[in-house]
This record gives structure tokens, sequence and C-alpha cells, in this order.
């Protein structure tokens, strides 16, 4: 065996170690690049679904949740504030919400799937400032004719119990009802349509 022998069989080995290694190299940096396009689980989290328990709801209370990155109003009813609804129709901007952004499902003026229980985004369609929860009739500051709602302080935005806008407002369009489906009688799953939509 000569010189020339052993040294080209080392620069073979060499030559397949090196690549081996480098290879290896190449796919321990391309995991994590390629992990890192994946979303986030905190930007997946903003985007699931909400599943809230609504037994605990009392009549006339407002509880809220946050649905991506969101205020999500939910709101229990009562008979009397159903009442107020109807009585407004002549003074809201879109009385049957057709102009509004909500799911097909949702229809007539209480803008709900069951009367009881209306559901918002809590976010004010003029300027996205979150309006507050007045459900009281008649206050001082919002005058006699209000039969509750929600009011925003930024730049006066009327609302009411079903979300609908006021004429007259500087918002253009009623609050926003997200996809939202019952489980059963007292589960609400916000972000996810009825199975039967």
């Amino acid at each position: 065996m000569n010189n020339g022998d052993v040294n080209q069989s080392r620069r073979r080995f060499l030559i397949g170690a090196t690549s081996v290694v480098g290879g290896v190299g190449v796919v321990g940096a391309a995991v994590p690049f390629v992990a890192s396009w994946n979303p986030s689980a905190k930007a997946e989290a903003a985007g699931a679904p909400v599943t809230v328990n609504i037994s605990k709801v009392e009549p006339g209370q407002q509880i809220t949740v946050e649905w991506r990155g969101q205020p999500v109003w939910i709101i229990r009813r009562t008979p009397e504030m159903l009442e107020g609804i109807e009585k407004l129709n002549d003074v809201v901007r879109d009385p049957q919400s057709e102009e509004a952004t909500q799911p097909e499902y949702i229809d007539g003026i209480y803008r709900a799937l069951k009367d009881e229980f209306g559901i918002y985004v809590g976010i004010c369609t003029h300027l996205g400032c979150s309006p507050k929860y007045r459900p009281e009739v008649a206050p001082v500051d919002l005058g006699e004719e209000w039969l509750g709602g929600f009011y925003c302080a930024c730049h006066g935005s009327r609302y009411d119990l079903a979300g609908r806008v006021y004429e007259s407002q500087p918002a253009p369009a009623n609050l926003v009802v997200p996809p939202y489906r019952y489980d059963d009688d007292n589960t609400v799953t916000v972000g996810l349509d009825p199975e039967a939509a």
C-alpha cells in the first residue's frame, strides 16, 4: 500500500464525515426556522373559541369575556328590557339590523339566538372605544327617554339593549354580533356557529 492510497481513503472519509456533520447542522438550523413560521400559542389562543357558563348570570346582569382580543358582552335581558327594545324601533338607525355585522342566523329586533341573552362585541362602531353598560331607565345624565342600553362616553354614541345604534349618532352601525352557539341551556361558545348554520 502506498501513500497515495492512504491519502485517498482518508480524503473520502473526511469528505463523507464533513458532509454528514454539515447536513445535520443544516437540519438543526432549519427546524427552528421553519417552526418560527407557525403562529405562537398566544396567537392561536387569541382566535380560539371561548366557552362560557351562563347559568349564574342574573337577569339584568352583563358579563364580559375576551375573544380574539376583543371584549364580548353577554347580557341577560329581563322581560322589561325586551319590551324597551320593542319601543325603540322608531328611534334606532337600523331596527332590523339589515346593515349590521352579524351572522346570517341572527335576525329580528333582539339580534339573538335566544331573546333573553344578547351577545355583542363591546367595541363602538365609531372609533373603537368601549361603551358602558347602562341598564337603568331614565337616568339624569341620559334623559327621560333612555330605556337602557350602552353609552359610549368617547363621542356620545348610544345603543339600545339589542346593540342597535340610535339615529343621528357618531357611530355608523349597530354593535357587532360575533358568531356563537348554545352547547346546552347553560353554555355558550363564542366563536363557533351553531351546527345547523
